[in-house]
């Protein structure tokens, strides 16, 4: 009985030690709650305070969390209030109001979106330490210049930099990315060399910028591209000698490439899988054979630097005539061209040189009869018959009378 009084009986260290340890498990079921202003989920570590109108961090979020979605706030500066989530992987601060991108970011960060703010600037420092990071989002805000250090972001797999303002390719890009969205920006240049050490970049868009020319040879170190997008650009198509690298670097390259320079077919590239991609106005590459080229349909990629009278013959349904009026076209013929024969050697040259003719057919047409005579081409033709068949030749008696009596009249002098 006295050993029982002695086990029950607890020095006061001991309860005191007890007291702290509930104190501690209570206040970590505290910490624990979520943000009254959020939603959380998969046990509190993933959460969400989008569309709150928050102007700060809010307070209360758990020290592990792993995924934290700030976009659609009004947050002006998240400098420093971040570092201490060292399992965050997937933070989201896009359509808020940062004018650069939050300082001492955790390092374990594998995704960063920061799309829809007012950021001007991409320091060296701002991204040299995240070795993890995976993909970053930079689209849709006011980026002039960014600064990558070499060596850095060796995990980076996606970059976008859409909808910012560029005037040229940023140079030291992540070496082993695999996919760059630098559409929609004020691109006018790349640099040589700004792209010879990617060779992972698979995915690659250029379209909606500025482009006037640009030199095949940039893309020729791209050993892994796969799709390429270059419409939406004012490229000059007059000057034959500014795109024939280009133009020639798109008959070898297996890489797709949407939005053809001075074409009217929306895709070509794909040397190794299908074949030279050419329109009906273009000659095929040296040594190819056309057994059949139709004319198809005019697509807006490079819409607006075609002339207006080119347009206006891709179109059979613009023509004067229509494809019963016009001579069939012979295999290996395009049509409209009636007997010239495609060159088997030709240079690629700009939509200036394009065999777009706006001459019409030339072959021989009956003519019409107008509405108001009551009749049509049918009639018309129907009626020349009949009259050939009434116009008969006068038989042979009527003939040789006719000669013998012009002899037998004397001609006066």
């Amino acid at each position: 009985m006295r050993k029982m009084r002695r086990a029950l009986k607890m020095p006061p260290c001991t309860q005191l030690s007890c007291i702290l340890l509930l104190l501690l498990v209570l206040g970590g079921g505290v910490l624990s709650i979520c943000p009254s202003m959020c939603t959380c989920t998969r046990g509190h570590r993933a959460v969400d305070c989008s569309g709150r109108g928050l102007t700060q961090l809010p307070e209360g979020l758990q020290h592990n969390i792993r995924a934290l979605n700030l976009s659609q706030n009004r947050i002006h500066n998240l400098d420093g209030l971040l570092g201490h989530f060292a399992h965050l992987r997937t933070l989201d601060v896009s359509h808020n109001r940062l004018s650069h991108l939050p300082g001492g970011l955790p390092r374990a960060l594998w995704v960063v979106r920061a799309a829809g703010n007012r950021i001007r600037h991409l320091e060296k420092n701002d991204t040299a330490y995240h070795w993890n990071l995976r993909e970053l989002d930079l689209s849709a805000n006011q980026l002039e210049r960014v600064v990558f250090i070499n060596n850095t972001l060796t995990n980076l797999l996606s970059l976008n930099l859409s909808h910012n303002k560029f005037w040229t390719v940023p140079t030291n890009m992540p070496a082993n990315l695999e996919s760059a969205d630098l559409s929609h920006n004020y691109l006018v240049q790349i640099l040589p060399g700004s792209l010879d050490r990617m060779p992972h970049l698979a995915r690659f868009y250029l379209h909606g910028n500025r482009f006037t020319a640009v030199s095949g040879h940039v893309f020729g170190r791209l050993e892994g591209l796969q799709l390429l997008t270059l419409y939406d650009n004012p490229w000059a198509c007059e000057e034959e000698e500014a795109l024939t690298e280009l133009l020639a670097w798109m008959q070898v390259t297996p890489a797709r490439v949407v939005g053809c320079p001075c074409y009217t077919r929306p895709i070509c590239g794909q040397a190794a899988t299908g074949g030279w991609h050419f329109n009906s106005n273009t000659f095929p590459p040296e040594g190819g054979h056309v057994h059949h080229v139709s004319r198809p349909p005019m697509q807006a990629v490079t819409s607006g630097y075609l002339s207006k009278s080119a347009l206006f013959n891709m179109n059979p349904a613009h023509n004067g005539s229509s494809d019963s009026d016009s001579a069939p076209t012979p295999p290996g013929h395009a049509p409209g061209d009636h007997g010239r024969s495609l060159s088997p050697a030709p240079s690629l040259t700009s939509t200036a040189h394009v065999s777009l003719s706006t001459q019409t057919s030339t072959t021989t047409r009956p003519r019409r009869v107008s509405k108001a005579g009551g009749m049509g081409r049918g009639a018309g033709a129907r009626m020349g018959h009949s009259t050939s068949d009434r116009l008969k030749a006068p038989p042979s008696t009527t003939i040789a009378l006719t000669v013998l009596f012009a002899f037998a009249i004397p001609t006066t002098s």
